[in-house]
């Protein structure tokens, strides 16, 4: 595959839903690529990137920021609450506000900076116990906790258990979207964008179908 690939995939999904062009951003997930394969696609003109870690993304993201100017910087890798600030200071939206602790962290920092990175809430739509999110029953409760903090949660991300139909999971994160008012939608991954895209996402997460398999390690 490649970004042309994918890109011309994206469009086709969205004109089969009736979506405008453009309308979903696709999130290029350069997490463990070597530079010069992210270095590739930010020549191609790509300006929306994806990191999982926020010391690998501090290493390699301020360079390429200067070479390449304007770049829209996702976490979507968990976050601890001790990197809460390089996070803030580093990325332009957060996908993995999960807790109360982590909200009440980035609240302090967006009182101290006087902005936020936008901010997505994960939820845990399969409900394991090894993966990060608010349960889906949980989600307007926490939803509300955080607009009380006055924190710029713009929508919703999932992770979809890998053995199960993810378009149930897509469809209920849409569903707990609209009834908590939000617009953003963050799902979809490279096995199954086209289907979170039939399912309203706005935002899709591709990495090894752009970039290839990602280096060991």
């Amino acid at each position: 595959m490649s970004l042309i690939e994918i890109t011309d995939r994206v469009h086709a999904a969205e004109a089969r839903c009736g979506r405008p062009e453009g309308s979903v951003a696709l999130v290029a997930v350069s997490k463990k690529q070597p530079d010069t394969r992210v270095e590739a696609v930010l020549e191609q003109g790509h300006r929306v990137f994806g990191e999982n870690r926020v010391q690998e993304a501090a290493g390699k993201w301020p360079a390429f920021r200067e070479r390449f100017g304007d770049v829209s910087l996702h976490l979507i890798g968990p976050l601890q609450t001790n990197k809460a600030r390089q996070a803030v200071e580093l990325f332009d939206v957060i996908e993995v506000l999960d807790r109360p602790k982590l909200a009440t962290a980035l609240a302090r920092l967006a009182q101290e900076r006087g902005e936020s990175p936008e901010l997505f809430v994960q939820v845990n739509t399969g409900e394991e116990p090894q993966k990060a999110g608010i349960p889906p029953q949980e989600t307007g409760a926490f939803v509300k906790h955080c607009r009380g903090l006055d924190l710029p949660v713009k929508g919703l991300m999932c992770i979809p258990p890998a053995e199960e139909e993810p378009a149930l999971h897509f469809a209920l994160l849409a569903k707990l979207a609209r009834e908590n008012g939000l617009d953003h939608l963050s799902m979809g991954m490279s096995a199954d964008f086209e289907t979170a895209i039939a399912q309203g996402a706005t935002h899709i997460r591709v990495g090894s179908a752009i970039f290839g398999e990602r280096v060991a390690g």
